[in-house]
């Protein structure tokens, strides 16, 4: 991320005053946020059930309750096309990735497949852009030294002629500085100028010209990365993670460009992240900061929706503007960055400003769109119709997919590794608070199979059998314990809830007659502020040792 060095010292006290406190709020000399239109009507305190009783953002009613995408979907790209709007995601480590999701009234979102399948490095923040009769995914990839910290990053396109696919293999695109050193950057955003050319903007600032093809930089000059834009300089005082000029999302609109893009910081502070904007009248600038900045800020603390950030502007099926942006959910940064929908106004000067709607009430639901079946159900997952949909490896190798094998509603995973550090587990993407899942594990002799919470290769928490006995997961650490009394052989079912970050265990030898397990954890702190990686708190599954596992009767469903 590019952070100004000026901003080091506040960073590093408001991150300490955070740890210390956990309450950061904005300076006395704040406006008050905006006050909420005279709109809410709804009676609706919590959200709608759908698949599997997953919470659900239609409350049925004509308003909607944000996230419109629970979970871990952080830095949304969207596009219109016709009356179908599509949208994805960063997916980071998670391989299939890029997960592509469809829907006709921004609310209702039903997955279509995943537009990566080729194993990379962590994917981050992509764009999602048409251009003639072409579909893109840009994004660059992060390989981060696990010693020094370092980044090593790729910007890569993926294309499509079919938004459903097929989509090809990544191709990388080479950004060269003047110096010929690496000048990819993260974040990239599309957008055609005045001269028909196509540019990507990047995070700091930076703007590099592609050829016509959109498959490499131009020649000459052009093609090498410049800083054009600066940033807009929030006040000294307030309480942020680091500068972070990040995430430029384009727009043309009437006679002028818009660069929406995100300050602040990802994390940190729950008053760090923010949307701010600029615009110009040509593409190669000046560009002016919003009067409006920042557009979106969490103010306090004590606010539903924390580090509020990453947006991209969408026309609505009413003909009304709305953002998309990522933001954590108070007391559950566990499940990651979740999208929100916010709507905004445009003023008669051509500037937009948010419409001040409270995002943890219901908001009026955008009018004129038909909704699709929301979601996805989890459950009986193990197909190869479905698999791609739900689950991924991750850090997946060249060949991660040659350890499964499909058989008849069963996963057969071979096993690698000897814990969840090096094994490349299965993992899924689940939004609701509360939750249990279920799955039936045949073991091999040498084998060991485990059902888990994954945050990172640092951080999960779970247990796992094997033919000696049975090995417990907490703070990403080992201990080795018995065999459990009614555990005969090499099968087990499991069941693992997570209610409200309260991880109870519970083992049966027949899917009857269930145990509760002896340890129960709290696991709250499994985050972005405590374990880094932009990662969330998953379900997993994994194999070890060797020969393999067998996985079935999986089952999902969310908890009161």
């Amino acid at each position: 991320m590019f952070c100004k060095p000026s901003f080091w010292a506040s960073h590093i006290a408001s991150a300490i005053s955070f740890c210390v406190a956990l309450s950061a709020c904005c300076g006395d000399d704040l406006e008050a946020p905006p006050s909420e239109p005279a709109a809410g009507e709804s009676e609706a305190t919590t959200w709608a059930r759908g698949i599997e009783d997953q919470r659900k953002a239609d409350l049925g009613d004509g308003y909607y309750l944000n996230p419109i995408m629970p979970g871990d979907h952080p830095d949304p790209t969207i596009i219109k096309e016709g009356a179908d709007y599509y949208m994805t995601f960063s997916s980071f480590d998670a391989i299939p990735g890029l997960v592509i999701w469809h829907s006709r009234d921004l609310v209702n979102w039903e997955p279509i497949g995943p537009a990566v399948t080729t194993p990379v490095d962590s994917i981050w923040a992509p764009e999602l852009t048409k251009h003639g009769d072409t579909f893109y995914v840009y994004f660059v990839t992060n390989k981060t030294d696990p010693v020094t910290g370092a980044k090593t990053k790729k910007f890569y396109a993926v294309t499509a002629g079919d938004i459903r696919g097929p989509w090809t293999p990544p191709l990388e695109i080479v950004v060269k500085r003047e110096d010929g050193s690496n000048g990819a950057s993260s974040d990239p955003g599309h957008i055609v100028g005045e001269d028909g050319k196509r540019y990507i903007f990047m995070t700091g600032g930076a703007r590099v010209q592609l050829k016509d093809d959109g498959l490499s930089v131009a020649d000459g000059e052009a093609g090498i990365p410049k800083i054009v834009y600066d940033g807009w300089e929030y006040p000294e005082e307030w309480d942020v993670e680091s500068f972070s000029q990040e995430g430029p999302k384009m727009l043309r609109r009437g006679e002028y460009y818009y660069m929406v893009l995100a300050e602040g910081g990802t994390a940190g502070p729950p008053t760090g992240h923010m949307v701010v904007s600029a615009r110009s009248r040509s593409i190669h600038g000046p560009w002016e900061n919003s009067p409006y900045n920042p557009i979106v800020r969490t103010q306090s603390a004590e606010e539903k929706w924390w580090s509020r950030g990453h947006a991209t502007l969408i026309e609505g099926p009413d003909q009304k503007w709305y953002m998309v942006y990522h933001g954590y959910e108070n007391g559950f940064m566990t499940l990651g960055r979740q999208t929100l929908l916010d709507p905004i106004e445009w003023t008669d000067d051509g500037w937009f400003k948010s419409a001040g709607y409270d995002v943890g009430k219901p908001i009026p639901k955008p009018a004129g769109g038909k909704a699709v079946p929301h979601g996805i159900a989890f459950s009986d997952s193990f197909t190869p119709e479905r698999f791609d949909l739900i689950w991924s490896f991750y850090q997946a190798g060249v060949d991660e997919k040659s350890r499964l094998t499909f058989d008849d509603g069963a996963l057969v995973l071979a096993a690698k590794g000897s814990s969840p550090k090096d094994t490349t587990p299965l993992i899924m993407n689940a939004g609701d608070l509360a939750y249990q899942v279920e799955v039936q594990m045949d073991w091999d002799a040498d084998a060991q199979a485990g059902l888990m919470l994954f945050y990172s290769q640092r951080l999960y928490a779970g247990l796992a059998f094997n033919s000696t006995g049975t090995v417990m997961h907490r703070y990403g650490l080992e201990r080795d314990g018995k065999k459990i009394a009614d555990i005969e052989g090499n099968r087990a079912f499991m069941r693992l809830v997570n209610n409200r970050n309260i991880v109870t265990i519970y083992t049966s030898p027949d899917n009857e007659t269930w145990t509760k397990y002896g340890v129960q954890m709290e696991v709250s702190g499994y985050h972005q502020n405590v374990g880094y990686d932009f990662q969330a708190l998953r379900p997993a599954l994994y194999a070890s040792g060797t020969g393999a596992v067998r996985l079935s009767n999986f089952k999902y469903s969310a908890l009161p």
